[in-house]
């Protein structure tokens, strides 16, 4: 993860998965993680899921406005209407401005 400048916008995402169709939940996955990178405003994504398949996805934007389009985006609510049918058993969103950021690497 990169440095995200002051002001910039975080959308948490923390998602428990079933275990219903695997390879569309992957499949799905990567284009959203494709077509987010595509989004004016966009500027990175980190992701985790551990083994009993909870998930935290954090995706950053330049604005509140560039994290709305995001939210509204066709591709994207068809996508995330399939993971509240099949793919999630519950997630929460949370949306935050930056005011700080650092980061550190180990030589």
């Amino acid at each position: 993860m990169s440095t995200h400048p002051k002001g910039s916008i975080a959308v948490i995402f923390i998602a428990q998965r079933t275990e219903r169709d695997e390879a569309g939940y992957a499949a799905a996955a990567q284009r959203m993680e494709e077509l987010a990178g595509e989004q004016p405003g966009y500027l990175d994504m980190d992701h985790t899921r551990g083994g009993d398949g909870l998930g935290i996805t954090v995706s950053y934007w330049a604005d509140e406005g560039s994290a709305k389009a995001w939210r509204d985006h066709n591709e994207h609510a068809a996508i995330r209407d399939q993971g509240r049918d099949k793919w999630y058993s519950h997630y929460s969103l949370h949306v935050a401005e930056i005011t700080r950021s650092y980061d550190w690497t180990k030589r």
